[in-house]
C-alpha cells in the first residue's frame, strides 16, 4: 500500500538529516532560522585598559538597511562558524572546562514537542560551547556557540510535559541552546559551569559606549565634540527605527512579569514608544506606561536616558533650531524631565547626560530647551529613589516646569493647598503646614497621614508625597468601576502625632480648634466608648462650642461658657478618656531564643501611658507594660523593630515598623509624671494586669488596620 504523500516527504526528509549529521528540522548549534531581521551594523568591542590606541573620530556606526528574503549576508550558523577556527574533537586542551553526553532539544522544541531531543557530545571551553558528534577522535564538529559576557544562562528546570529531562538554557546574540539531561546533578554542573565561563568573560562595550567615552575624553574641544555627532549618526535624532539597543543588555532574559519581552527587544520597543510621542494626542499616558516600564526593568533605564540624549541632540549635538519651535520636539525633553524626576542615571550616562545639557544651554541660551536643560540639570542633583512613576497630574506638571499643587485637610482650620515637587517628603509638607497654622512651638507633635473615611495611616517623614498621590490616583482608577462610596476617596490630612498636651492652648489661635477636632474624630472612632456620663459631658461640650447656649433653660454648667472656654474643656475631659488616641497594628512577634517557636500574630497597641499585647479577637492583653520600662526602640531590619524591656526584649516584625517606632519614641520623649522612673522594674511579660475588666481600658479604632482589640494598663 503507497504511503500518503506528505508521511513519505516526512521519512524521506527525516532520513536526509541523519544522513547529513544534522537534527531533524534543526541547523548547527549555533544555527536558529528565525533570524530574519538584520541588526546593527557593528560587533561589541572589549575595552582595552589603554583604549588600544584608537583615536577619537575612529568609531562610525550606521543603522542597518532591512534586507529582503534574499541576502549576501551571514546566516547567524554561518556568522558564529566563521568566528572558531574549523578544527576536530581537541584530545588535551587545557582550556576545556566540561565534556560529556547530553541532549539538545531540535530548534523550536516547544512548538514541535513531537521532535525528540538529540544526543550529542558536548565541550565547554573558555570560549565557546562546542557540540561534536561523538567523544573519539577526530568526531566531527556540529554547531558552535560562541560565548561573551553578554551570555546568560537560565535553569536547570525540568520539563514534565516536553521530555521529562532537566534542562539549561544558554542565550547568545541571534539564538539560544537548550541542554538536557535526564539527570539533575549534571544538568545543575553544566549550569555552574557555564554562568563560571561567562563571569569571567570581560565586559563587553557598545560603539555608543566608546563614543560617549570620545565625546567625555574631547568636552573641552567643541568642535572635536561637534566632528563626532557629524560622523556618528546613531548620536543624533532620527526619524528610522533602532534595530539594537544602544548599551550592552545581556542576551535572552526573560522579562520579570507577563506583557513583557526580552530586554534587547524592550529596549527596541522603547524607541517606537518615544517616536509615537511626536504625534500622539494624550501624551500623558504613553509617557507614564514608558516610565512604568522603566520602573520593573531598572537595566533599560540608562538605556532610555540615551535614547532620549539622541532624540534630543542635533547634528552637531545641540538640537538644531527647528526643534526648538517644533511642538513634537518637545515631547522629548518632557519625557527627559520626567525621567530626570523618577530615576537616577548610571555613572557614565550621567556624564554624558549633563554634558549634552550644559551643551545645550550654551548652544541656545534664550530658548524653552535651555530652560528644560537647567530644570532637568537640577532635578538630576536631587532625585532619589521613588517608589512609584509621577501620577498624570504630576508628568502634566513636570511637563510645564511647574510645581505640583496637593490638598491637605486641617481638622478646624479646613483644606490647604501645598505647592510640592517630585522630591517634597512628607515631614517638608508637614513642617511647612505647622508653621503656617502657628504650631511651631506647641509642645503636641503633629504630622501628615493618608486618610481615607476611618482609615488612618501615619506616612514616615522621609515619604516623598508625589508617590502617595500616584498610589490614590492608582486606587481611583481601580475602584471606577466599583459604586463609589461617601468615604471612597483616599486624602492627606495634618493630624496629631503623639500624646496629647492640652495644657496652656492660647484661645486666639489654630492649635485649639485643630485639637478639638482632632479630639472629636478620635472619641468617634474610640472602643470602647467612654462611659455614659462622660460623653454625655463631651457631647454637652461640644454644643456649646458649636451652638453657645444650645438649651437657656435646661443648660446648667456649660451655660455662658465661651466657645475657646468649651473647646478646652472638651480637651481636657477628652484627654483623661481611658485608651485615648492609642493606636493599633498587627505584627509578628518573633523569638529571640536559639531554636524558638513560629512566630505569633499579635496586635499591638500604642496608648498614651502604656502599650499592650494581645491575641487577634480577643480583649484581654498578654502583656502590658508602661512606657517608663522601655529602656529602647530601634529597626532591627527593614520590617523588624526591637524594643528591650528591662533585662528582655521584643521583636515585633510589621510592615509598618517605621511608624511604630516614630509613635513609641514620641510617647519615650513625653515627660509625664504617671510614668514610673525605677529601673528596677521586671520585664514587660512580668507585669500583672490588676485593673478590674470592667474598667479596663481599651484601644482606639485601628489606624488603617484590622485585627484585635488591645487593652491598656493605666
Amino acid at each position: 500500500m503507497p504511503l500518503p504523500g506528505g508521511l513519505w516527504w516526512l521519512l524521506c526528509c527525516r532520513r536526509g538529516f541523519t544522513l547529513l549529521h544534522r537534527d531533524y528540522g534543526d541547523g548547527e548549534l549555533s544555527g536558529d532560522g528565525d533570524e530574519d531581521e538584520d541588526e546593527e551594523t557593528f560587533e561589541l568591542r572589549t575595552p582595552s585598559p589603554a583604549g588600544g590606541g584608537r583615536g577619537p573620530l575612529e568609531v562610525t556606526l550606521t543603522q542597518p538597511v532591512r534586507s529582503g528574503p534574499v541576502s549576501n549576508r551571514l546566516q547567524s550558523w554561518e556568522e558564529t562558524w566563521s568566528l572558531i577556527p574549523e578544527k576536530g574533537l581537541p584530545e588535551d586542551d587545557p582550556d576545556i572546562v566540561v565534556k560529556g553526553w547530553l541532549y539538545r532539544e531540535p530548534r523550536g522544541g516547544g512548538a514541535r514537542p513531537w521532535l525528540p531531543p538529540r544526543r550529542a557530545w558536548f565541550v565547554l571551553t573558555r570560549d565557546s560551547l562546542d557540540q561534536f558528534s561523538s567523544s573519539g577522535k577526530g568526531a566531527r564538529r556540529l554547531g558552535s556557540l560562541v560565548l561573551t559576557s553578554l551570555c546568560s544562562v537560565t535553569g536547570p528546570e525540568r520539563r514534565r510535559k516536553e521530555t521529562g529531562l532537566w534542562s539549561v538554557t544558554v542565550s547568545g546574540r541571534k539564538h539560544s541552546v537548550r541542554l538536557c539531561s535526564p539527570r539533575q546533578a549534571e544538568a545543575e554542573r553544566w549550569g555552574v559551569a557555564l554562568r563560571e565561563v561567562i563571569a569571567s568573560k570581560a565586559p563587553l562595550e557598545t560603539p555608543t559606549q566608546l563614543l560617549l567615552r570620545d565625546i567625555q575624553e574631547s568636552c573641552g574641544d567643541p568642535e572635536a565634540v561637534a566632528l563626532i555627532y557629524l560622523r556618528n549618526p546613531i548620536l543624533r535624532h532620527t526619524s528610522g527605527a533602532l534595530y539594537a539597543p544602544l548599551l550592552p543588555l545581556p542576551y535572552g532574559v526573560s522579562a520579570p512579569g507577563p506583557g513583557y519581552a526580552p530586554l534587547r527587544e524592550e529596549a527596541v520597543r522603547l524607541f517606537l514608544a518615544l517616536q509615537a510621542l511626536e504625534g500622539a494626542r494624550r501624551p500623558g499616558p504613553l509617557m507614564q506606561g514608558v516610565l512604568q516600564t522603566c520602573r520593573d526593568l531598572p537595566a533599560l533605564r540608562d538605556e532610555l536616558f540615551l535614547q532620549l540624549a539622541k532624540q534630543t541632540s542635533g547634528p552637531a549635538g545641540p538640537p538644531g533650531l527647528p526643534a526648538t519651535q517644533d511642538p513634537a520636539a518637545l515631547r522629548y525633553w518632557q519625557l527627559l524631565t520626567c525621567m530626570s524626576c523618577t530615576f537616577r542615571p548610571g555613572g557614565a550616562v550621567r556624564g554624558h547626560l549633563l554634558g549634552h545639557l550644559e551643551r545645550t544651554e550654551q548652544a541656545l541660551p534664550d530658548s524653552e530647551l535651555a530652560e528644560y536643560a537647567r530644570f532637568i540639570r537640577k532635578a538630576l542633583g536631587r532625585t532619589r529613589g521613588r517608589e512609584l512613576v509621577p501620577s498624570l497630574a504630576e508628568i502634566s506638571a513636570l511637563s510645564q516646569r511647574q510645581e505640583l499643587l496637593c490638598t491637605v485637610h486641617c481638622p478646624g482650620a479646613g483644606a490647604c493647598a501645598v505647592a510640592i515637587d517630585s522630591h517634597t517628603t512628607a515631614g517638608e509638607v508637614a513642617r511647612e503646614l505647622v508653621g503656617r497654622l502657628g504650631l511651631a512651638r506647641s509642645r503636641n507633635a503633629f504630622a501628615l497621614y493618608e486618610q481615607r473615611g476611618a482609615q488612618e495611616r501615619a506616612l514616615a517623614g522621609g515619604t516623598l508625597v508625589a508617590d502617595v498621590l500616584t498610589r490614590f490616583e492608582n486606587l481611583a482608577a481601580e475602584e471606577a468601576g466599583l459604586e463609589d462610596s461617601p468615604d471612597s476617596g483616599w486624602r492627606l490630612c495634618l493630624r496629631l502625632h503623639g500624646p496629647l498636651h492640652p495644657e496652656g492652648l492660647s484661645p486666639d489661635g489654630h492649635e485649639l480648634p485643630f485639637l478639638f477636632e482632632q479630639a472629636h474624630a478620635l472619641l468617634l472612632r474610640g472602643r470602647p466608648p467612654p462611659p455614659d456620663d462622660t460623653l454625655r459631658a463631651l457631647a454637652a461640650l461640644r454644643l456649646q462650642s458649636l451652638h453657645r447656649d444650645f438649651s437657656p433653660r435646661g443648660w446648667k454648667r456649660p451655660r455662658g461658657m465661651g466657645r475657646a472656654e468649651a473647646m478646652a474643656a472638651y480637651l481636657a475631659l477628652a484627654a483623661q478618656c481611658p485608651g485615648f488616641g492609642a493606636a493599633r497594628y498587627d505584627v509578628l512577634e518573633l523569638s529571640t531564643e536559639p531554636g524558638g517557636g513560629a512566630p505569633q500574630k499579635l496586635c499591638l497597641g500604642l496608648g498614651a501611658k502604656a502599650m499592650s499585647l494581645s491575641r487577634p479577637g480577643e480583649t484581654e492583653p498578654i502583656h502590658s507594660v508602661s512606657y517608663g520600662h522601655v529602656a529602647a526602640c530601634q529597626l532591627m531590619g527593614p520590617h523588624t523593630l526591637a524594643l528591650r524591656v528591662g533585662e528582655s526584649q521584643l521583636l515585633l516584625q510589621s510592615p509598618q515598623v517605621e511608624e511604630i517606632m516614630q509613635l513609641v519614641n514620641a510617647y519615650l520623649a513625653n515627660p509625664s509624671p504617671e510614668r514610673p522612673c525605677s529601673s528596677s522594674s521586671p520585664p514587660c511579660q512580668d507585669l500583672p494586669d490588676t485593673s478590674p475588666p470592667s474598667q479596663r481600658p481599651g484601644l482606639d479604632e485601628p489606624q488603617g488596620q484590622s485585627g484585635c482589640l488591645g487593652q491598656l494598663q493605666d
